[in-house]
């Protein structure tokens, strides 16, 4: 005698996840691939670095901070700073 066929339902597709990035282009020097990241958890301190023309930014992190967390961070700091002096100069 054989069995009945079951009527199971595939597995559905895992989602790949994508990878985020840890090398950023510098926005003073516009080199490519040229600012990494560093995050020291320790310290909660991630810093960005360029090591073209060796620009810096750190910033205090909390443990779901990523690299793109701390490069984003630094061009919001870039504009805000550019914004203010342009505020001063008109």
């Amino acid at each position: 005698m054989g069995r009945r066929k079951s009527r199971a339902k595939p597995e559905p597709k895992k989602r790949l996840l994508e990878k985020l990035d840890k090398v950023f282009p510098c926005p003073f020097c516009n080199n490519l691939r040229s600012v990494v990241c560093e995050i020291d958890k320790k310290l909660p301190i991630g810093t960005a670095i360029c090591y073209i023309c060796n620009a810096h930014y750190s910033t205090r992190i909390n443990k779901l901070t990523e690299s793109i967390d701390i490069y984003s961070e630094w061009i919001d700091e870039c504009e805000r700073v550019n914004t203010v002096e342009e505020a001063l100069i008109d």
